[in-house]
Order: C-alpha cells, then structure tokens, then sequence
C-alpha cells in the first residue's frame, strides 16, 4: 500500500480530494510537510510563527482547490511554496520589518551536512568553523544568504529556490554564486582558517 501512495501523483491526489476523498489532501500534505515548512522557518526563524504561516498556506491551498482556482500547469510543491513565501513576506510587512535569515544560535544551515565523526577536539573545531560560518553568512546580501541558506539548509533545488523567490534559474544559481565567492573572499581577507 505504501508503494501505492508514493506512486500517486500530486495531481493524482489533488483529483482525489476535490472527488471527496478527505485523506488525499492529509497525504499532499505529508509528503510536503517537510520542505514547506523548512521554507516558512528560514524565512521567520520563530517556530511558532512559522507553524502558523504553514497552516496559513494550507488553508489558502484548500480554499484554491475548493474554488476550483487552481492552474495545473505548474506542479502542486512550487505553488505551495510560491504562497508560503508570500505569506511569510506578509508577516513581515505587518510588523514592518524585512525579513532575515540571521536566526538565533540554535540556527545552523550547516547542520545537515553529513560529516565523519571524530575526536571530541574535532567536534570542538567544527562547531568553532560552523559559528565562523554562520557570522559570515550574516554578512552577505540578503538574497545571497536567502539562497545560499535554502539550498544548504532546506536541501531545495535550484528550480524550487527559484519558484519560492519568484526570480528565474539562473538567477538563483547567480546569487548563489555570489554567495559562495563574497565568503571565500572573507575567508581569504579574515584570514579564517576553517
């Protein structure tokens, strides 16, 4: 059965909940779950918050499907996250500030990557590199951290960063050039040893 359910198409399952099969939608939502929240809390960096926007978008997906509003010429996850990021964006605007990645010290857009376990003193200089990584990522422009933070941290593709930003492929990836330029040249002019 689980098999089944993978196979599914999103637009499979979409079908399926607007014939009034409630469970379709609990599935869309599952298997989505992870990456559209990971989108909403890079964006906020308040856990609470960014439950809320999640149920937020949620809520304005199903109102769409229900209206029969929604165009499946793109794919359910972009679209999802296109109105994630917008009404992450509307957060912002309510309280009159511009969002940012900086996050708190539990923040660690490094965290996911999979790296060999060694000696505590190794432990020890990859958190001392990690939070040297994480200053001068405070440091870039904020579409270069957005991307740059989305890419490493969220796992997105450039094709989903791109659809989130509402900017084009190329310049997801341009940005994240950039990014990944402006802080070898502050390894470079800090003289980090990382």
């Amino acid at each position: 059965m689980k098999t089944q359910v993978v196979s599914v198409s999103d637009q499979e399952l979409i079908k399926r909940y607007l014939a009034g099969k409630e469970n379709a939608l609990g599935l869309l939502i599952q298997r989505h779950k992870s990456r559209v929240y990971t989108s909403i809390y890079l964006l906020v960096k308040d856990r609470d918050v960014a439950e809320d926007i999640f149920q937020d978008a949620f809520m304005k997906v199903i109102d769409t499907l229900r209206a029969g509003r929604y165009n499946e010429e793109g794919k359910f996850l972009p679209w999802v996250l296109r109105i994630a990021h917008n009404l992450s964006i509307d957060h912002f605007r309510k309280q009159a500030k511009m969002p940012t990645i900086s996050g708190d010290e539990d923040f660690d857009p490094f965290a996911n990557l999979d790296l060999k376990e060694g000696t505590i003193e190794d432990s020890i200089m990859k958190k001392q590199s990690h939070a040297k990584l994480r200053q001068l990522i405070q440091h870039l422009p904020e579409e270069q951290r957005e991307v740059l933070v989305m890419r490493i941290y969220g796992g997105l593709s450039f094709k989903e960063i791109s659809d989130v930003t509402q900017v084009s492929i190329n310049t997801s990836l341009g940005r994240m050039r950039y990014a990944l330029g402006n802080m070898r040249k502050m390894i470079d002019q800090y003289q980090l040893n990382l």
